[in-house]
């Protein structure tokens, strides 16, 4: 089928979080984990192909040079617009990996000017007078000041981007985007007649991401977090850029039972673990523990679990928890192990009979992914903005998959996972 929409994301959460709100179209999304090793001209396409890389905190030359491979399969697949999507609290480094990205896709498409709107209102990413809100706190005093990769300690994405970027960076405010997609065009063209490449486009609201997207629209690249792609498949309905008529997704009936793999550390993430932890039997993985002697442990855990009933296995934990572990290990071996042990226990799941995988964080994600060697994603049902179930195959067996960013969905969010699964 030919491709409308080609989206490149920086980790494997932030895919399913795009994908999930395109397929809110009910027109079938494909997201494929990693750099495909097919040929486009050789496979099947959907209308949105979404491509998942792991490359938020990878070094900016390999960001760079993985992205453009990304791209460059989605042109060769048939793509004419594209989408660079990060995460919606713009999880970076004073040095990128954002803006190098954007500005490397920019110069492979020859174009001259692209937007940053990470803004996601349903869940709560507002962006006003170029500054970047989580609820009520701007970016640089919610809790991801903390981060222990990427600490965000500016709240303003203008100056943020200025020390990423060579381009002029500018700013479309939110009392422009008020005025509606004219204004924001005539805005937009005003910057470029002045030389400003990298523009930031206020959004407190899901009226304006409706204004921005059909500004936008026609820009050979758009870039920001997923909800602003989100208004582009009617838009490319109504207008016949996509078809009424192309494929829905079917979803597979799959015996009961699954299993919750946690790494995320993050405030909401936590809060799920501990309201998950009164209904379903859980064990609790540590860094220290698991340097020491290895995942045996939790492994034997697992195998006397039943794999037709729920259970959670996790590492989330307090700031100084987490802080205490990468004091002792680094931070890149203490977050390691714990990925590699979760990769472990998510194939000890599925050749025990689990088929249901609800995974917490975006490294965590893009671990079990790759250890289930999982390539293609099929974007099912929503279970909370931003947050879909996905349907694939895993050593043959067919699976549902979920992958949730460390803030996103309620206190009650793994609850939920699997009452939406079993919904017809």
């Amino acid at each position: 089928m030919s491709v409308v929409l080609g989206c490149v994301a920086d980790d494997f959460t932030g895919a399913t979080d795009i994908a999930g709100l395109l397929a809110r179209s009910g027109v079938k999304v494909s997201l494929r984990m990693g750099l495909p090793e097919e040929a486009p001209e050789t496979c099947e396409t959907s209308a949105f192909e979404v491509i998942a890389l792991k490359s938020r905190t990878a070094p900016v030359a390999e960001a760079i040079a993985e992205t453009r491979a990304a791209l460059d399969w989605l042109k060769r697949a048939g793509a004419k617009r594209f989408f660079w999507k990060y995460c919606s609290t713009f999880d970076s480094t004073p040095e990128g990996n954002i803006g190098p990205v954007a500005e490397a896709l920019m110069a492979d498409l020859q174009t001259n000017q692209t937007i940053y709107c990470p803004a996601f209102p349903e869940n709560g990413r507002s962006i006003f007078m170029g500054n970047l809100f989580v609820g009520e706190q701007p970016l640089a005093e919610s809790p991801m000041k903390d981060h222990p990769l990427t600490p965000m300690r500016d709240s303003n994405l203008v100056r943020l981007l200025a020390h990423q970027v060579q381009g002029e960076v500018g700013l479309a405010n939110r009392l422009c985007v008020a005025m509606g997609a004219e204004a924001l065009k005539t805005r937009l063209a005003e910057l470029r007649a002045d030389g400003i490449a990298h523009v930031v486009v206020d959004a407190v609201a899901n009226e304006d991401l409706y204004t921005i997207a059909e500004a936008c629209r026609d820009m050979l690249l758009m870039t920001g977090g997923s909800a602003v792609a989100m208004p582009l498949p009617a838009l490319y309905l109504a207008d016949g850029t996509l078809s009424p008529y192309a494929e829905k997704v079917q979803k597979p009936v799959l015996p009961e039972g699954a299993i919750i793999l946690s790494g995320s550390c993050s405030k909401m993430t936590r809060a799920q673990v501990a309201a998950c932890l009164e209904t379903v039997g859980g064990y609790q993985l540590d860094p220290l523990e698991l340097a020491a002697n290895g995942v045996d442990a939790a492994r034997a855990w697992l195998a006397k679990q039943d794999p037709f009933a729920s259970k959670l296995i996790y590492a989330t934990t307090d700031p100084d928890g987490v802080r205490s572990a990468q004091d002792k290990l680094g931070p890149a071996k203490a977050g390691q192990i714990v990925e590699d042990a979760l990769a472990q226990l998510a194939i000890d799941a599925r050749d025990a009979g689990t088929r249901r995988f609800v995974v917490a964080g975006g490294e965590t994600s893009g671990a079990v992914t790759k250890a289930l060697k999982v390539s293609r994603l099929t974007i099912g049902s929503e279970i909370a903005p931003g947050v879909p179930w996905t349907y694939c195959e895993s050593d043959g067996h067919e699976i549902a998959l979920t992958l949730k960013s460390g803030n996103f969905g309620s206190e009650t969010f793994f609850a939920d996972a699997l009452e939406k699964l079993n919904e017809n």
